[in-house]
This record gives C-alpha cells, sequence and structure tokens, in this order.
C-alpha cells in the first residue's frame, strides 16, 4: 500500500518541526507579511524537517519545550532533510493564546501524524516535495551533535609525566 502524502510542504527546523508532528506544538510561528499567498493557505501539508540545525537553535528550542513539561530529543535523534508527517493548516492568526505562537503569524495546526522519513530537499514557503533519490537516511548528525563520552580521568602518556613532577 503506498502512503498518500499531501504535495505541498512546509519545511520546519529542528527540534520544531518534531514538536508539530509528535503533537506539541499547535502552531508554527511565521514572518510573513502581505500579499504572501501563502496566507491564503489552508489545507494538509506535509511537515519537511530541514537540514541545518545549530546548537543555539537546539538548545534554545530545549530549554523552551523543558519550560513547557516537553523533553525534547537529543540532537542527535532529530531526523534532517526530509518529510517527517502531516498536518492540516486549520488557520492563520495574528494572535493566539498558545505558549507556541511567537508571531507575527502562526499557522494553526490540526491533524498532525508522523509518517516515515523520506529524503527530500527544503525550501521557504509552501513548496512541492519531491522524494530525492538515491540515499534514504536522513542527514547524518553534525558533530556537535553526537552524544558526549563520560569524561574520566586522563592519564598522561608515556614522557608526560615529568610535566607534573
Amino acid at each position: 500500500m503506498t502512503l498518500q502524502l499531501p504535495q505541498k510542504a512546509l519545511s520546519v527546523r529542528q527540534p520544531w518541526a518534531w514538536a508539530i508532528v509528535t503533537g506539541y506544538k499547535p502552531i508554527e510561528n511565521r514572518s510573513w507579511r502581505r500579499p504572501n499567498p501563502a496566507l491564503g493557505f489552508r489545507g494538509p501539508v506535509c511537515i519537511h524537517a530541514a537540514g541545518g540545525m545549530t546548537r543555539d537553535e537546539y538548545d534554545y528550542a530545549a530549554r523552551f519545550m523543558a519550560a513547557l513539561g516537553v523533553t525534547c530529543p537529543a540532537p542527535h535523534c532529530l531526523a534532517r532533510g526530509g518529510i517527517i508527517g502531516t498536518a492540516i493548516i486549520d488557520d492563520v492568526v495574528r494572535s493566539h493564546p498558545s505558549p507556541w505562537f511567537f508571531g507575527p503569524v502562526g499557522l494553526v495546526l490540526a491533524g498532525v501524524a508522523l509518517v516515515p522519513f523520506i529524503r527530500s530537499a527544503g525550501n521557504l514557503g509552501f513548496f512541492s516535495w519531491l522524494q530525492s533519490s538515491g540515499d534514504e537516511q536522513p542527514l547524518p548528525p553534525a558533530k556537535w551533535m553526537l552524544p558526549q563520552a563520560e569524561a574520566g580521568p586522563t592519564i598522561p602518556a608515556q614522557g608526560q609525566l615529568e610535566m607534573f613532577v
């Protein structure tokens, strides 16, 4: 059985994309202004996890989520560079009571669902997505995203002990 997905997608940086498709984040913030035609869009879209995510972006989002009682996955666990879910754009608002609303424009989301990862290039605004040919895996994590090994005692190499005597 082939999964039928909306043709339009919206690229969202991680970990915000994860928060959307898992149902925590009911609104996606945008800085769009009139006459942007996207302000009139309502309907189903795929949620695309953007390829980029900086340490500062991750840290800010993880702290924000923790303040709301949401545990953000570790950065290396967040799929990037493809479709990760779907949602329905129910409304476009300029104010909203949700703590997830930062404005100035909010896309009110409903009917969110996770889908198996599909590698795809992203774009700004709503875009028609295509499955990338070849590699089906999410983008590999950047070095800063990898788990850090427990720091144990450092044992000086032979010949380095003289520095401490």
